[in-house]
């Protein structure tokens, strides 16, 4: 009947109008939905994967951003082979997530490699249109800014912390109209880069009076003071009156050159403080002048009052001048400096002060009073090394009062509590353990454990930024520290410990060893109350296992354990083959050229002896006749590795045997004295890097 045909149809085409729109409703909930699945089955990959795994995921993972992030990790172990690494990043440029941009990036570094210019534009312009505002856009903007100088303006306003900035600034010509303000902005935001002083001192040099207006040439003058470079910063003055932040760079700097130029540093700082003492500026001036072991009374009572009565720099010193800020002797009263320690608990010049007492306590046998002093500050607000110190001498003054048993406490607690150093082997010593292996022998070689190929304890960098902490799991360290480093406010030296231990990382990880050992250091002395992992993970990146190769040949070639040349190296160079002291010693172990063509048999260049695989052996064989010459007393062989065996020689009491750690305290040499608890503080660590308990 036609009217229930009628209805049929009607019935049958509603159901077809609905499925039809359904369809899209139908196909975006499945894509999501598939998305969500594949999100919760991916596990996040990382660095310790060996590359057969990866390359598994890479080829037949379902999940294309899990297919990615493996290429990724893949080509982080390619930099040599710029075509494979092309090939495992082709295609994966895809999509809106921030690592198609760094993908991207790497095409076009890959391309250049190659010699292929037309395509490595190809990927820069489309990096630089689909992710303008990505970290990696910088290197777009500086390779497309050769031809095109507007982007490098455009990179100098929008990403001016990234190396691609700091780096298009320093190659500015010393000609260019430019070269002030490419001058200006390494002074805001990269002082230190290679290359930046070049450009400030011929800012200041060719620019006259009226060349800059003086905020931007005080602002040349701090970078340069922050370069060191003295001389330079007052030249380039030229009469501008300073501010406090630059009177205070001057003043510091200068209190580290010649007798002259402290003369004038000291000045420049009495100045700032009494001029403006309520600035932030004149409390650190207040401190500086206030550093030395015997600071100038002078200097210290120009200091307007109010000034004193806040600086625990100030108080510190007058502590150690034996006069306090009333004028009567504080020699032989520990009052005035129980207050002191008592005030300013969390300050780095009291918990020197504290050191130094104590120190003083234990050289002269006054067990009590040294106990006295290192409980005047509790353990909680101290830096881990700090408190490690304090805790070992804690039990040494107990165990010297006969109470053994509290002092096996302390001990046993320091040992679980805390990362192994100098002070966890010597309580382990005195509890009867701390056995060091004969050291006159080669290393069982780790290679074959820690691969070359890849890290088999990788950490993760635990940022606080997501996208950073993924570029370091999926091995992009030299992209992590470039992001890194973009954001950045305008500073060379971030004072907040949190970011000194993120930057010394990402320095490691890159190759900059020198400067990112520093920070982990300092870090780990302005870090207070961390958990135990947060401890034993600073301290870990502060001993990384850098060239392991060249030690491990070293170590078979010449008996001697790794662990010691890695020892010695950290503390000589921080791992850094091209450096030489102020004395003369050159590279990795810091030889004298003298000592060196003597090991060798024969005359060698200052380029031989930089090269790591040499220097390493005829540093290993020095410490083998060190060690052969005191009969393995270890203590004996890094104090004369440091000061020369007839200086050490002239130190040897009955000290040594009895009571080890107050004999190096004794050494009359303050390098020396720490340089030997250093080293023998980073033996213990490589000699027991692997899983850390972190026991209550």
């Amino acid at each position: 009947m036609p009217s229930v045909s009628g209805r049929g149809l009607t019935v049958q085409h509603t159901r077809g109008l609905l499925l039809l729109a359904g369809t899209p409703i139908l196909t975006i909930a499945l894509v999501l939905g598939g998305q969500s699945v594949l999100r919760r089955l991916h596990t996040p990959l990382t660095p310790s994967l060996s590359s057969t795994d990866l390359w598994t995921r890479y080829r037949w993972s379902i999940n294309p951003s899990e297919r990615r992030e493996a290429a990724l990790l893949l080509a982080a172990r390619s930099t040599d082979a710029a075509e494979r690494s092309q090939r495992l990043l082709a295609n994966q440029g895809w999509g809106i997530d921030p690592l198609a941009a760094v993908t991207l990036k790497q095409q076009a570094l890959n391309a250049a490699k190659l010699g292929r210019p037309s395509e490595a534009q190809k990927h820069w312009q489309g990096l630089l249109q689909r992710f303008p505002q990505s970290a990696a856009s910088a290197d777009a903007r500086y390779d497309l800014g050769q031809a095109k100088p507007a982007l490098h303006t455009e990179l100098f306003r929008q990403q001016p912390g990234h190396p691609a900035a700091l780096a298009a600034a320093t190659e500015t010509k010393k000609d260019s109209p430019k070269q002030a303000i490419a001058a200006l902005h390494l002074a805001r935001w990269g002082a230190r880069w290679p290359g930046a002083a070049t450009q400030l001192r011929e800012a200041c040099k060719r620019i006259s009076g009226n060349g800059l207006n003086q905020d931007d040439r005080l602002t040349l003058v701090q970078a340069l003071a922050a370069l060191g470079d003295g001389r330079a910063a007052e030249a380039c003055l030229q009469g501008t009156p300073t501010t406090p932040a630059s009177a205070l760079a001057i003043g510091q700097v200068l209190l580290r050159g010649t007798a002259e130029q402290q003369v004038r540093g000291k000045q420049h700082l009495l100045e700032l403080a009494i001029s403006n003492p309520d600035d932030p500026a004149a409390l650190k001036a207040a401190a500086l002048l206030s550093e030395p072991l015997r600071p100038d009374l002078a200097l210290l009572d120009a200091l307007p009052q109010a000034l004193q009565q806040r600086s625990a720099d100030v108080a510190a010193a007058r502590v150690r001048l034996g006069v306090w800020a009333n004028g009567d002797s504080a020699n032989g009263d520990s009052a005035n400096a129980m207050a002191v320690l008592q005030r300013w608990p969390n300050h780095p010049a009291v918990w020197q002060l504290q050191w130094d007492l104590a120190r003083e306590a234990l050289l002269k046998d006054q067990w009590t009073t040294a106990e006295t002093l290192l409980n005047a500050i509790p353990s909680s607000d101290l830096p881990e090394p700090l408190a490690a110190r304090q805790q070992f001498w804690l039990g040494f003054t107990l165990s010297k009062q006969d109470q053994t048993a509290q002092a096996q406490n302390i001990w046993e607690k320091l040992v679980k509590t805390h990362p192994r150093s100098y002070y966890t082997w010597r309580a382990e010593v005195r509890l009867g353990r701390g056995d060091l292996p004969d050291l006159n022998q080669a290393s069982a070689s780790r290679s074959a454990d820690l691969g070359d190929s890849f890290p088999s304890h990788w950490e993760p960098l635990k940022s606080g930024d997501p996208f950073l902490d993924r570029l370091w799991r999926l091995g992009q360290t030299q992209e992590a520290w470039e992001t890194w480093r973009n954001q950045q406010p305008p500073s060379d030296q971030p004072s907040n410990p949190g970011k000194k231990l993120v930057e010394g990382r990402l320095r490691v990880a890159v190759g900059d060893a020198w400067t990112g050992l520093s920070r982990l250091w300092r870090a780990s002395l302005r870090l207070v109350n961390q958990t135990c992992e947060e401890r034993q993970l600073l301290h870990r990146s502060q001993h990384p296992r850098l060239l392991s190769e060249v030690f491990e040949t070293a170590s078979q070639k010449e008996t001697v354990r790794n662990e010691l040349l890695m020892a010695i190296a950290k503390q000589e160079s921080r791992f850094s083959p091209g450096v030489s002291s102020p004395v003369g010693a050159i590279g990795l172990l810091q030889l004298m050229p003298a000592t060196a063509e003597e090991l060798a048999g024969g005359a060698l260049s200052q380029d031989q002896l930089r090269e790591p695989t040499r220097n390493a052996r005829l540093g290993a064989r020095y410490l083998a006749q060190l060690l052969e010459q005191w009969q393995g007393n270890i203590v004996l062989a890094i104090a004369s590795y440091n000061a020369g065996p007839g200086a050490a020689s002239q130190w040897v009491t009955p000290a040594l045997k009895n009571d080890p750690e107050l004999w190096i305290e004794q050494i009359p040499y303050p390098e020396t004295r720490l340089y030997t608890k250093k080293v023998l503080g980073n033996l213990w660590a490589y000699l027991g890097l692997g899983p850390d308990r972190c026991d209550s």
